[in-house]
């Protein structure tokens, strides 16, 4: 009888649980097509690394520290194992056949026609190696021939599409030792699926010699078992053969490695993707409460009459729980569904940026009960307050007229609770920004917001009936008697215009508090970049790094003074108090101290440069008890050690020289030979005395024409690249907060619409004694506009809070200015007004079309 009278009940009201059952739809696509579509990549790449790997795999084993090994950046020197390697390898017992692979990622490929790249600008990386193709390649050779001499080499087939290139056309590749010129001579397409880089292929002979620098040597050893022996057996027996300095990697353990690769950039997505379901979730809560809060408050007859006739509360609870679960059913259902388009959405980007992805979607059983618990759950815990209302209605109430009165915000209860959570949030808050390290401010931080935010939500009511008797206060000065209306509607019931308001207070806070505190990193970085930046131009190149040749170029360029090259060494370094920590010790040309403006705490920056000595920050200094003149014993690898004595201690807050070790090249050199070091990171240059800057950075530019692949800045450059980089955050919060309004939007538009039932017979008596269908219309998107702004305020007050809070946590790690984004605030504020104003749109047309006499005889 009850599931009975549940299911009639919601199949009368469906028409007003629409917009709820968006709410839930929107929530479960995002959590079910991310996991389709993580399971499809991971399936996906799995799969690929499985049917390509050899049984196992040799190469050298990296030092722990080793500055001639990349790990410090770009590295002029690869490691290798020689050829001879492979006879040994092919010898053992249960080894079918083993190959030599050349294989370099520190490679650029340009296209001499248009002087741009051709491989990945970002991302993905531009692979360089020897054709030797395997019995498991994934590659076969579709058009022209593979290729043969120092002047041929074959691309991928999606590189070649995307650059434009065919057989006979020319290429370039730089890498760390040079620039080479090779001609088009086939193109190879892979048999499954493409990871996303860009792949050229040489011969053997001529990746020796262009890649490695040397012949008789390969980056790698590919060998294939004859199925005799374990792949574990066969690690072993290599690893015998070979004796000290390699390493082995089995099929599996080849597979793991590359799934961790591809797993970072799919993961980044995933959680991504989850904080969208998370944001869509949490507001559409607030949606469906206040959807069977106004169910159950125009079914206040129906209710009592239930009760009147014997029904108890707990049957009426749980006819309202029913219906919730109904809905909750019908949204995951449909949610489901749509997350399976979300993910082939997803897939289709993915090769817009050349990573083919399996259009054969992977649904495993994690989706659907990923898909139902969350919507479930979501949508149940949601309504169980409404039900526990609708419990309480008392039988005599089938004997008044449909309706309920006007809510107080008064509970004690939910006052004390609400003032508690608030002013216990704020306190953190406040302890956090003034505590003295970051990571108990961060903690602090981490626990006030979610207590300032459930503080003001449950707040909501109270501060409703103060702040829009504020924020209406001019509606009846301007509207006349619409305005008046929509003042007191907003205000008669003060729980449910507090929770349509907070899930516009959300995404409001979230975007506010964002801005405040990547306002304050752009204008933090600008002021450090003014005061310890002296060089005029800054250039580096990701892939490569940068290599002489490139440093000789620009050293030619008209009006440059000089060039200060940099380069970073993995190191570890050994204190007095006997206490080791690995880091990367960053090399610098005489020039650098003249170049960069050191914080100085204490002692000379150029004694670190030119003088023999090195650089710490404060903070490195504090916590090893360190003062001027105290060594630093540096070991580099494979022997290569020196001690070098604290020549500046920098002042702690700079972005630039925090964390870093400063020392001069030539220090560096005379333990570690040039050609054993990484090629320069990055370099600084500097206008000639007189010289026009802008010509000069001009004529830089030019010089580096040939080098598509470096990036070169001046000081305002650097600053506008520093900004793009942080808006690629602010995108992700703004892209956040548009799912928080849509479905706010959602909630306003239900809440309004739900409102206008409730209000059927009012409406009417007010259409008989004269008010027009303009000002109904006027009045209800007042209404609108007012419980829109009223959630913006508290949204933008939540969101100062914490983005000042961040700040000040954050104020010893270089950030140091506090930037108030007034005009995005401003901005949020109208468009909060605005979206109130669409949002009544419906609701409004709907309100005026009413029948007068229909509406008068409705209750």
């Amino acid at each position: 009888m009850l599931l009975k009278t549940s299911l009639r009940s919601f199949v009368a009201h469906k028409g007003r649980m629409v917009l709820s059952l968006i709410a839930i739809v929107l929530s479960v696509a995002f959590v079910s097509g991310t996991l389709v579509f993580s399971n499809t990549a991971t399936s996906t790449f799995d799969k690929l690394f499985a049917s390509t790997a050899s049984d196992i795999q040799i190469s050298q084993a990296p030092a722990k520290k080793d500055a001639g090994a990349g790990q410090g950046g770009p590295s002029a020197k690869t490691l290798t194992v020689p050829a001879s390697a492979v006879q040994q390898i092919a010898a053992q017992p249960g080894v079918k056949s083993a190959q030599g692979d050349i294989s370099v990622v520190d490679a650029t490929l340009v296209n001499p026609k248009t002087k741009k790249q051709a491989g990945p600008v970002s991302g993905a990386p531009t692979i360089v190696g020897s054709w030797t193709p395997g019995p498991r390649s994934p590659m076969k050779i579709t058009s022209g021939a593979a290729p043969a001499g120092a002047q041929q080499a074959m691309l991928d087939a999606d590189t070649a599409k995307k650059a434009k290139l065919g057989l006979g056309d020319p290429i370039e590749v730089i890498d760390a030792l040079g620039t080479y010129t090779y001609t088009v001579s086939g193109i190879a397409t892979f048999t499954g699926t493409n990871p996303g880089a860009a792949l050229v292929f040489l011969d053997v002979p001529t990746a020796q010699h262009d890649l490695l620098g040397q012949s008789d040597v390969y980056t790698s050893i590919a060998a294939f078992g004859d199925g005799s022996v374990s792949n574990d057996q066969l690690k072993s027996e290599a690893l015998g053969a070979l004796g000290s300095g390699y390493q082995v990697k089995t099929a599996a353990e080849q597979q793991a490695d590359g799934s961790k690769g591809i797993g970072s950039v799919l993961d980044f997505m995933k959680y991504v993707m989850l904080g969208f379901a998370g944001v869509s979730l949490l507001v559409g809560g607030f949606l469906i409460i206040n959807t069977f809060s106004m169910l159950v408050a125009q079914r206040t007859r129906e209710i009592g009459l239930l009760r009147a006739l014997g029904g108890s509360r707990g049957q009426v609870n749980g006819s309202v729980l029913i219906e919730a679960l109904v809905l909750a059913v019908v949204g995951s259902t449909i949610g489901m569904l749509a997350g399976l388009g979300l993910a082939q959405l997803l897939i289709g980007l993915m090769k817009l940026v050349g990573m083919n992805i399996s259009s054969s979607l992977e649904f495993t059983a994690t989706v659907p009960i990923a898909s139902y618990t969350v919507g479930i759950v979501i949508t149940v815990v949601s309504a169980i307050i409404p039900a526990f209302r609708a419990s309480r209605v008392a039988p005599m109430a089938a004997l008044r007229d449909h309706g309920t009165p006007s809510e107080g915000a008064s509970n004690k209860v939910r006052v004390i609770i609400g003032l508690v959570l608030t002013l216990g949030g704020a306190g953190l808050l406040v302890a956090g920004g003034l505590a003295s390290k970051a990571g108990t401010g961060g903690s602090l931080l981490g626990l006030g917001v979610p207590f300032t935010l459930i503080g003001f939500v449950v707040l909501g009511p109270l501060l409703a009936t103060g702040l829009i008797r504020l924020l209406g206060g001019f509606l009846p000065k301007l509207f006349g008697p619409a305005g008046k209306l929509a003042q007191r509607n907003a205000m008669r019931n003060p729980r449910r215009t507090g929770a349509t308001a907070a899930a516009l207070m959300i995404g409001l806070a979230l975007v506010t508090g964002a801005a405040v505190v990547t306002s304050s990193m752009v204008s933090s970085t600008n002021s450090q970049i003014e005061k310890q930046v002296g060089a005029d131009y800054l250039a580096f190149a990701n892939r490569t790094g940068i290599t002489p040749a490139m440093v000789a170029a620009a050293q030619k360029a008209s009006g440059i003074d000089h060039i200060t090259e940099e380069k970073y060494l993995p190191a570890t370094f050994t204190t007095p108090d006997g206490k080791t920590t690995e880091a990367e010790v960053a090399a610098e040309s005489s020039t650098f101290a003249g170049d960069f403006h050191f914080p100085v705490s204490s002692g000379s920056p150029q004694d670190a440069i030119t003088g023999g000595g090195i650089s710490v920050d404060e903070t490195f200094a504090k916590d090893h008890g360190l003062k001027l003149g105290d060594k630093l014993a540096i070991d580099y690898g494979k022997g290569r050690t020196q001690s070098l004595p604290v020549a500046v201690i920098t002042s702690k807050g700079s972005q630039i020289f925090d964390g870093h070790f400063y020392t001069g090249l030539e220090t560096v050199t005379q333990v570690v030979p040039a050609d054993q070091q990484p090629v320069d990171r990055a370099f600084y240059g500097m206008a000639a005395a007189g010289a026009d800057k802008g010509k000069t950075y001009q004529a830089l530019q030019d010089a580096l024409i040939d080098y598509p692949q470096v990036t070169v800045k001046d000081q305002e450059g650097l600053k506008q690249l520093f900004q793009a980089n942080v808006n690629v955050l602010l995108y992700l919060v703004y892209g956040l907060l548009g799912l928080a309004i849509l479905v706010a939007v959602l909630g306003v538009i239900n809440t309004l619409a739900l409102s206008v039932v409730e209000r059927t017979r009012e409406i009417g008596l007010m259409r008989a004694i004269g008010i027009s269908r303009r000002q109904l219309r006027r009045m209800i998107r007042l209404e609108s506009v007012v419980i829109a702004v009223f959630g913006a305020v508290l949204g933008t007050g939540l969101g100062l809070a914490w983005g000042v809070t961040a700040q000040q946590v954050l104020r010893n790690s270089g950030l140091d200015t506090l930037t108030i984004p007034v005009v995005t605030i401003i901005g949020v504020l109208l468009a909060s007004a605005v979206i109130g104003l669409l949002a009544a749109v419906v609701p409004a047309f709907r309100a005026s079309r009413m029948n007068v006499l229909d509406a008068i005889a409705t209750g």
